[in-house]
């Protein structure tokens, strides 16, 4: 950092007003940084000339953009079969890095929160040390790929509910991270509707169908027309040919 360069830094928020001075990364610069966490906003505003930045900064010991995010996927929820085996999914991901990452998934029995699985990953790369409660849960995940999925074996009816992927990273001052999903156990499997897919097909097929054979009747009805107009063509010839030879005969006079 450079020593020539003091921003004045005003942190205003609706549960911390800080005032604090900083010394600039740059030359001459105006930056507006942005806190933002679960509960307020933070305007930092340092103050100079030029130009813009845009960064995350921690207040009050609690930090934001940038950490430990916990993700379940796109689909938040699934429909198996009773008897199945069903994957739980979730991953994890962190701009700041990670380190004694602790994670475990729970189910919610009736507000009951019981312990399915739970580990610890030391760092980075390095695969998880993981502890299993339950005798139909196995964990599928690796640390290579920020997975820390488990597979619910043979699940039955009372299997249903909600199951909580949990995470914390100590370098983010053991702040929880969660996310929910959500199981349907069914006897059966729901048949699709297809009735409208079928029907667009029928009529796209239909219609294509119709185009191929106009183009095959228009060649046909082309090709037909050349053969008469060359047989017509022909036949003229023919015609004007005899006609001559016979005006040649009757005007030949005998020797």
């Amino acid at each position: 950092m450079s020593s020539s360069f003091l921003h004045h830094v005003i942190v205003v928020s609706s549960s911390c007003h800080h005032h604090h001075h900083v010394i600039g990364l740059s030359s001459s610069c105006h930056r507006h940084v942005i806190i933002m966490s679960s509960s307020f906003l933070h305007h930092v505003i340092v103050v100079s000339s030029s130009c813009h930045h845009l960064c995350v900064l921690p207040c009050s010991g609690v930090w934001s953009v940038g950490g430990l995010e916990v993700s379940t996927g796109k689909v938040s929820s699934v429909e198996a079969m009773n008897g199945s085996t069903v994957l739980l999914p979730c991953t994890y991901s962190s701009c700041i890095g990670i380190k004694n990452l602790h994670f475990n998934w729970q189910y919610n029995d009736n507000g009951t929160m019981n312990m399915l699985c739970g580990g610890d990953i030391p760092m980075e790369g390095v695969e998880p040390k993981t502890t299993v409660y339950h005798e139909r849960v196995e964990f599928v995940g690796s640390s290579k790929t920020n997975n820390i999925s488990i597979l619910l074996w043979n699940i039955t009816f009372e299997d249903q509910g909600e199951y909580t992927c949990f995470a914390r990273n100590p370098k983010e001052k053991n702040r929880n991270h969660s996310a929910t999903f959500t199981l349907i156990v069914v006897d059966q499997m729901r048949e699709i509707d297809n009735t409208l897919t079928v029907l667009i097909v029928s009529v796209l097929g239909g219609v294509i169908g119709l185009v191929i054979i106009i183009m095959v009747v228009k060649a046909l009805g082309v090709r037909l027309l050349k053969e008469c107009l060359v047989s017509s063509s022909g036949n003229d010839n023919t015609e004007n040919g005899l006609s001559g030879a016979k005006a040649e005969n009757k005007g030949t006079p005998k020797a």
